[in-house]
């Protein structure tokens, strides 16, 4: 892969000189209509060998357009150190739409850095190349377009540029020991990038190698590949519907047995209700006051029908908590920043430090339950949101996240009767909106969806838990018991030895 980019490339200064004058004005006329129309964001990882003008290239990039609309990020191979999962700090760093964003490192630098080193396996890099491919996917259909730039030098010429940078007192701060001890390791570095980068150069987002040796060439070769792909992608207006690989929706559990299954009837009574109150606060208290709690952070999910008390329910495990440790995160239609992301960021942006808790009252369910029924998306979004889902709840758990996901139901008699109490009590009628009884007329498409929505994303690592709500000392109890539980467990493993 890397052999084309070792042929010795170069381009004379005359040539240089008549080129960019012209590309740049065309980079920034591009520039211009992107933050004009925020169809898209442009995402650009930089990457390659030391010395190989990554960080020329950055330069030149905000030499030659405006600045003002360019985002630079400098990631190092050590995110994980900042106690959340291990993307969550370039979902943050995102750019929106009509932005671009240059990633100065990325994802790549982390997993190829530690198999070279020898602190991960192959099989732990092929499954950070799993997790990137999906996050690339999803990221390209949001819309984004990925530039993926690969600046090569051969091993001679490595050593030739870094003791040039190195012999002049003016660049001599850009190499360092680091650089030295890495060069070292060049054939291995050769050996899992070349092995990362065909595993990772799709469709969607290819990768462009490119020879790093002349100046003038790899300045040419990097400004003419992004204005082409943005031209390109200008000439296609709207993006078209992705298309959607997966199975077709034939739920496998049947959506009225489901909820079928449950049994609304059970209650607690107020007396018995005081009681278990105080031992099941009491209790996930002290677990989130133990020592190795600090290993561990909770993302709780309430989801549920209209009126099905999830307000209730979260007032209750507050109670129980330390108000520094935790944090409330109500979910409503998207702000206009929040629209010009990928539809998790919003979502990615809150997650807690490790010894946090945030819960969440509604969440990224969003888009399979009332986006879906209302058709504020298109069915492709929706479709493929299950899988997403899925993939942002695997990178939880695997950084100690306790995630819980709480289902209140109630039925439909029950809704109706607290309407009603709502519309009557002076201190609730706000409670109550047209908009609640409009979506009381589309129980059934509300049903079908969170039957969908359980069986395509209630997994092994995070199952959803369906609470009776009826009763709503019952629905309470039940949900404290489960927090204490998963808190509980979970604990429980971090004790243990590692293999």
């Amino acid at each position: 892969m890397f052999e084309s980019a070792e042929l010795g490339h170069c381009i004379d200064k005359e040539t240089y000189d008549r080129e960019v004058p012209a590309l740049r004005e065309a980079l920034l006329n591009a520039q211009f209509e992107l933050a004009q129309k925020h169809k898209f964001p442009v995402i650009i990882l930089v990457g390659g060998v030391d010395g190989a003008g990554k960080g020329e290239t950055v330069n030149l990039l905000n030499a030659w357009m405006d600045p003002r609309h360019i985002e630079v990020h400098v990631m190092g191979d050590e995110l994980n150190s900042r106690r959340r999962p291990a993307m969550w700090g370039y979902w943050r760093a995102l750019p929106p739409k009509g932005k671009i964003g240059i990633f100065f490192g990325s994802w790549y630098t982390a997993p190829i850095v530690q198999r070279v080193t020898g602190r991960s396996k192959l099989i732990d890099l092929n499954q950070s190349i799993h997790d990137i491919n999906h996050f690339e996917k999803m990221l390209t259909n949001e819309g984004a377009l990925i530039l993926k730039f690969w600046f090569h030098l051969s091993k001679d010429a490595q050593r030739t540029r870094l003791e040039k940078l190195q012999a002049n007192p003016k660049t001599r701060w850009r190499v360092s020991d680091v650089d030295w001890e890495r060069f070292k390791l060049y054939k291995k570095f050769r050996k899992v990038s070349e092995h990362t980068l065909r595993s990772t150069s799709t469709a969607e987002a290819p990768w462009i190698v490119v020879e790093g040796t002349d100046a003038r060439y790899r300045n040419l070769t990097t400004g003419k590949i992004l204005l082409e792909a943005m031209q390109t992608r200008f000439a296609q207006g709207d993006i078209p519907p992705v298309c959607v690989t997966a199975a077709p929706l034939h739920t496998a559990l049947d959506h009225l047995n489901l909820f079928n299954k449950l049994d609304m009837t059970q209650v607690l009574s107020d007396k018995k209700f005081s009681a278990e109150l105080a031992k099941y606060q009491g209790k996930l208290n002290q677990l989130t006051r133990d020592p190795d709690f600090q290993k561990l952070s909770v993302v709780a999910v309430f989801e549920g029908s209209d009126a099905a008390g999830k307000g209730g329910a979260i007032r209750r495990v507050t109670g129980a908590l330390d108000a520094r440790r935790y944090r409330v995160v109500p979910v409503a239609a998207p702000t206009e920043e929040e629209r010009a992301q990928p539809y998790l960021w919003r979502f990615w942006r809150h997650l807690p430090a490790a010894g946090g808790i945030t819960i969440f009252d509604r969440s990224w369910y969003g888009r399979v339950l009332v986006e879906r029924v209302e058709g504020f998306c298109a069915e492709v979004d929706w479709m493929r949101a299950y899988a997403e889902i899925n993939d942002f709840e695997d990178q939880l758990i695997k950084n100690h996240t306790v995630l819980v996901k709480f289902w209140l139901a109630i039925t439909p008699d029950e809704q109706l009767r607290r309407f009603k109490e709502r519309e009557a009590t002076p201190f609730k009628r706000f409670k109550i909106t047209e908009e609640d009884w409009r979506n009381r007329e589309k129980w059934p498409a509300y049903e079908e969806a969170v039957c969908d929505m359980v069986d395509r994303t209630s997994t092994e690592i995070a199952p959803w838990t369906l609470v009776e709500a009826n009763d709503k000392n019952f629905a309470r109890i039940k949900v404290l018991k489960t927090l204490c539980h998963h808190i509980e467990a979970a604990l429980e493993k971090v004790r243990q030895p590692a293999d």
